[in-house]
């Protein structure tokens, strides 16, 4: 029989793994149940919201609590905590074995370095002011000022730590840029090369766990991350909305 406290400090560890990664909270409690049932708690209970995961190894023992204050998109490492949570359930791995490879994960730094993002944005940027009908013209301005505004949003983010407030610097330096490149003659559509360099900006990973989570009847957590997207979405929209105001 495994001893209920290491059961329940393996479930915890992959609940906080897979909540700061960004996945949604009802694949969070499923993941911690699996796990629990696997090592013989059958009767453990889970809750997660997206600041906070609550486990119970029964109804009748006590519950731990860890509070999740920092969240982030990484993606290979759900992959990673979905795979460990196979092999458990497999028979694969005990208990010492499955808490060693989850520490490992959860030290792990993300998959891709700060300028590998935000290359990628700027081809994001780019590839959205084409796709909205904008022209060549219209490509490399987005594709400049899409990467230096992911570039100012993570320079913010190691300062500030609210996360709406980088994105609100970070767009009003996205919508500045938009317009010196239309006066300086490099841009020919304004509205293409803000809204294709802002796209990086968008929750549409917020959006898509909001919805997914309200379908699967979290409705705390799916309102509370619907809350959080179109907090996301106002402080991008009030950045650019300053910049015209004032131009």
């Amino acid at each position: 029989m495994n001893d209920p406290i290491s059961v329940s400090m393996v479930c915890m560890l992959a609940g906080k793994i897979t909540l700061e990664s960004g996945a949604e909270t009802h694949r969070v409690e499923d993941t911690m149940n699996r796990i629990a049932s696997a090592f013989g708690l059958e009767d453990a209970q889970s809750y997660a919201t997206p600041t906070g995961i609550n486990f119970s190894s029964g109804p009748a023992e006590s519950t731990n609590f860890i509070r999740i204050s920092n969240r982030s998109t990484d993606l290979h490492k759900i992959a990673n905590v979905n795979d460990i949570s196979r092999k458990i359930t497999a028979g694969e791995v005990d208990l010492p074995g499955a808490l060693k490879l989850l520490k490992e994960v959860d030290r792990a730094k993300l998959t891709f370095p700060g300028w590998m993002q935000i290359i990628s944005a700027a081809f994001v940027s780019g590839s959205f002011a084409f796709m909205f009908g904008g022209t060549w013209l219209n490509y490399l301005p987005a594709f400049f000022i899409g990467g230096l505004g992911f570039a100012a949003l993570i320079g913010c983010d190691r300062f500030i730590n609210t996360r709406f407030i980088s994105e609100f610097l970070a767009s009003i330096l996205i919508g500045l840029l938009a317009f010196i490149s239309i006066y300086c003659g490099w841009g020919s559509d304004l509205n293409k090369i803000i809204i294709g360099a802002v796209m990086p900006l968008v929750p549409g990973l917020h959006i898509t766990n909001a919805v997914r989570d309200l379908m699967a009847g979290h409705l705390i957590a799916g309102l509370s991350k619907g809350v959080e997207a179109f907090l996301t979405a106002f402080a991008i929209g009030a950045g650019v909305a300053v910049v015209i105001g004032i131009i």
